[in-house]
């Protein structure tokens, strides 16, 4: 596969802030007509912006409840099979609670239908266990937001970075004496998201290649890199300028979930086209543009003072919340012409496996906008404890 000249992502993201840069979609037909599957022939359809919604503020809400969501440049769900969502989405539950994550939160954990995301987000496999490994990992990595970060018995921000060691420490077990190994087991048996982390990867390892649960390991120690320079962020109450956190966006995105893709599916990406540094581009701009949905659909559950792009956005520029809402789906919409146009490109340079590849990935981003527009996560002002 050709090699592309370098390119800083850091000044991508920058000059993504002053708009369009002209990439269209009129090769997008050509894309999804070279689909190998029928079954995604038939389903997908073409790519399409989600519906505006809004709702007014009450008594109470943030301000971002008040906002309108632009049309967003995303695709539409490959299937939505309610039932096998249902069933993923039970047997999740059930291994938090056999776990300890979201003790007193099961309720509403269920409610906002995480296997729900993952049977959306992988259209090409309907195995209720497979889809749960994969709900697993999602579900580890979202604890630590929910324990450490925004709830939790103690979410003081100068503990992040050892607690990030101590994950560290299980994703890529920790090799120290063994008169000293005691002492760090019992650590992990005293933190569920810790033994959350361990028991999803050994569930992951009965599906995938150790490759392959090596690959999850890298990007979760890049994920946990991100969350430090937040914790740094809330501890000096500093906040930061907009392509600084489009920066940490790149690196604390949604990738950790979609580098599943190729073992839900039942197949191997090869490595040399994994490590490529634009199949790496595309597939980590993909992270960053559904990470930055997630921001605009759950600004309206979150404090206005919170780190979000639209809220740094309002106060960078002077600009209305809504404008900056605005903006921030621009960037969003302008990150996926950029994906798509790459996985139009690539698809037709690489392995079959490469092409299977890019297609789960725009499968993935339309099953994570139909969750996420949906999800009592960001739809119910009162979920049940």
């Amino acid at each position: 596969m050709p090699q592309p000249p370098a390119t800083d992502p850091t000044e991508v993201l920058r000059g993504l802030l002053d708009g369009p840069t002209g990439l269209g979609t009129s090769a997008v037909r050509a894309f999804r007509d070279s689909t190998r599957d029928s079954t995604y022939d038939s389903a997908r359809g073409s790519a399409s912006a989600s519906e505006p919604e809004s709702a007014p503020a009450e008594d109470g809400e943030s301000a971002g409840s008040a906002v309108r969501i632009p049309q967003l440049y995303c695709p539409d769900a490959v299937r939505d099979d309610p039932a096998l969502g249902e069933e993923v989405n039970e047997r999740l539950v059930a291994w938090a609670a056999e776990i300890g994550i979201f003790e007193g939160r099961l309720e509403r954990l269920r409610s906002h239908q995480f296997g729900r995301l993952f049977m959306l987000a992988h259209p090409d496999c309907d195995d209720p266990d497979v889809l749960l490994t994969a709900a697993r990992c999602g579900l580890a990595e979202w604890s630590v937001d929910d324990h450490w970060v925004d709830e939790g018995e103690d979410t003081t921000p100068e503990l992040l970075g050892t607690r990030m060691a101590m994950a560290h420490a299980v994703i890529d077990p920790v090799r120290i004496p063994s008169r000293y190994y005691a002492r760090f087991e019992e650590r992990v048996q005293q933190e569920p998201v810790l033994r959350a982390f361990r028991s999803c990867l050994d569930h992951l390892a009965q599906i995938a290649s150790p490759v392959q649960v090596a690959r999850l390991r890298h990007e979760l120690a890049v994920m946990f890199v991100g969350y430090g320079q937040e914790a740094e962020w809330r501890s000096s109450e500093r906040r930061p300028a907009v392509w600084e956190y489009l920066l940490h966006r790149y690196e604390n995105a949604f990738y950790p979930c979609m580098v599943l893709i190729d073992p839900v599916g039942g197949y191997e990406l090869p490595a040399h086209e994994f490590a490529d540094p634009r199949v790496r581009r595309t597939y980590l701009y993909a992270g960053t543009a559904n990470v930055l949905l997630n921001d605009i659909y759950s600004m309206a559950k979150e404090d206005p003072t919170d780190t979000n792009l639209p809220n740094l956005i309002a106060a960078e520029d002077d600009c209305s919340l809504q404008e900056a809402v605005d903006r921030a789906a621009a960037i969003h919409d302008e990150l996926m012409h950029t994906v798509e146009a790459e996985c139009i490109a690539l698809s037709g340079l690489g392995s079959p496996q490469l092409g299977r590849y890019l297609e789960g990935l725009w499968a993935w981003m339309g099953g994570s906008k139909e969750w996420h527009a949906t999800s009592a996560r960001y739809h119910d002002p009162a979920p049940s404890q």
